[in-house]
């Protein structure tokens, strides 16, 4: 008996190898085919135009080129939209960021009458897709003149972002009630409590969901084609689509390629360095009830 038992646990240790295996390269295969087309792209950045339109596929440049990133740089469309884009991440940030942190903070301490229905009612708008009211908003801002410039991208965001109330409403959970009422015994208004007490206990959390916000606004294409028509207003994912319309009539792929690799750039650095922060604060959120 003792050997039969030694047999079947070798040939379920065997199986188990043989599916992690093949599983695991499964998941090898999967990740190649979704990075190759960022490391194509990067690669391509430095080839040459005959290159890239050649019969002959290749994703090792031949010659090196490394001139195209400088012109990229030295458009003052790029530039623009480069502004133009952290023109609307600054003050979206800061300010939305503060109103979010507040908000969650009254959300998840605060005793006030319909609080529960407000909250979801907030929580049911993260369910409805920009698609379905893009084009109500497009013509509240024409009636109100805020298309063709930033304000469209910019006021929205300066309320708050529901996600981020969300998320800093269930890293709150984790923090005693008692801590309120202790801070009314020592007299501290409402807005101290939130600044002196809450806000340092969050600062990791609304830290995170920051960055996130910040790559969202980053990669926002959607908003800016609709509301805005002139191109020295132009966010910089626009000016990535211009350049495509531009310069692939030239057949200048590997300028197009340059751009593209700048403008994802900041985000993906920003990932890298805090991703651990980032899937830590979204686990935790997850879990807290």
């Amino acid at each position: 008996m003792a050997n039969l038992d030694e047999k079947s646990s070798e040939l379920k240790t065997k199986k188990a190898k043989v599916v992690d295996g093949v599983v695991f390269a499964l998941l090898l295969i999967g990740a190649v085919v979704m990075v190759f087309p960022l490391v194509y792209m990067v690669l391509s950045s430095f080839m040459t135009k005959n290159q890239i339109l050649s019969a002959n596929f290749s994703i090792i440049p031949n010659p090196w080129k490394f001139g195209k990133y400088a012109e990229v740089l030295q458009k003052p469309e790029f530039l623009r939209g480069l502004r133009n884009t952290l023109t609307v991440a600054f003050p979206v940030l800061l300010v939305g960021g503060f109103t979010s942190s507040l908000a969650a903070f009254s959300f998840s301490k605060l005793k006030f009458k319909g609080k529960s229905g407000i909250f979801l009612g907030l929580l049911a708008t993260m369910m409805i897709p920009f698609a379905v009211v893009m084009i109500p908003q497009y013509v509240m801002f024409t009636k109100i003149g805020w298309t063709n410039n930033l304000l469209p991208l910019i006021i929205p965001g300066l309320f708050g972002n529901v996600g981020i109330i969300f998320f800093l409403r269930q890293n709150l959970t984790s923090v005693p009630d008692s801590l309120v009422e202790a801070a009314k015994i020592d007299g501290c208004s409402y807005f101290k409590m939130y600044y002196s007490i809450f806000l340092p206990l969050m600062k990791g959390a609304l830290m995170t969901q920051l960055i996130l916000w910040f790559m969202g606004i980053w990669n926002d294409y959607l908003a800016p084609t609709i509301f805005i028509q002139d191109e020295k207003w132009f966010t910089l994912q626009v000016v990535i689509r211009s350049f495509n319309a531009y310069y692939a009539v030239n057949s200048d792929y590997p300028l197009i390629m340059a751009a593209s690799v700048l403008a994802i750039l900041p985000t993906l650095l920003l990932f890298f360095f805090f991703q651990r922060y980032i899937i830590e604060s979204m686990a935790v959120s997850g879990v807290k009830g």
